[in-house]
């Protein structure tokens, strides 16, 4: 690993590759989205952030242009191919059984979380903020993959860590209504606030699931200068990349 690139530790099929991107790729967008940004929507030059993503799949040599999604923190599950084009449907997450096609999560302190099941044959990324969660977006990404969850591992990548995240009252209480256990990933702040740990929450539901096999965590996008954060950066943060793909045969 270097600054530029985080390469998930996971046992996974040698067929399934994956890489996250940081801030030090080897983009060209100027400051404040200095300087490797991905994300269309976050007000950077659109020439700068396309000139970005053909940077992005020569470096890691990818079999094709990455999926992009159109994210609303929603919970729909797209099942994608490689189609060459600039099309980028409006889902949270994505499944591909096509060799070749590079699922693509944005992220900027939500949790990206990568999926793929034993056989080497399916994969999917889902992205999770709270909404997300709470709404179901790795359920539904476990179910678009029509595979037994005991089947399936999971590798959560970098989002805001616990100590660096306050959310309201509001929040926590969502999470509480649909699982006492949640309270678990809440510390008390001040007055009507929460520390929240987006990580531990997504480990529950995806325990629930009944993935047990869960790996990655232990970033905080927030304060790891390596990662845009929208919390510590703004509306005019950039977004970072989680991908993973198939080998082709």
């Amino acid at each position: 690993m270097n600054d530029a690139w985080i390469f998930p530790d996971w046992p996974a099929p040698s067929r399934v590759h994956a890489a996250v991107t940081t801030r030090h790729g080897p983009g060209i967008s100027q400051a404040p989205f200095e300087r490797f940004n991905l994300g269309l929507r976050s007000g950077d030059d659109e020439q700068a952030v396309r000139s970005n993503r053909s940077a992005l799949r020569q470096s890691l040599d990818l079999p094709a242009d990455p999926r992009w999604l159109r994210q609303v923190h929603g919970t729909v599950a797209a099942e994608l191919g490689p189609l060459p084009s600039r099309e980028e449907p409006e889902a949270d997450a994505a499944v591909s059984r096509v060799p070749g096609t590079v699922l693509a999560i944005l992220t900027a302190d939500c949790l990206p979380v990568l999926f793929c099941a034993d056989d080497g044959n399916t994969i999917g990324a889902a992205h999770a903020g709270w909404r997300g969660l709470a709404a179901g977006v790795l359920e539904q990404t476990i179910e678009q993959m029509q595979r037994p969850a005991c089947k399936l591992m999971a590798w959560m990548g970098p989002c805001i860590g616990a100590t660096s995240y306050e959310v309201g009252d509001e929040v926590r209480k969502t999470f509480i209504e649909q699982n006492a256990a949640a309270s678990d990933a809440f510390v008390a702040t001040r007055p009507g606030h929460w520390q929240c740990d987006l990580a531990v929450l997504a480990k529950q539901r995806l325990t629930a699931a009944g993935i047990t096999r869960i790996h990655g965590g232990g970033f905080d996008t927030r304060t790891d200068e390596r990662f845009y954060s929208y919390r510590g950066e703004g509306a005019r943060s950039g977004r970072f990349a989680s991908l993973i793909w198939l080998a082709q045969s």
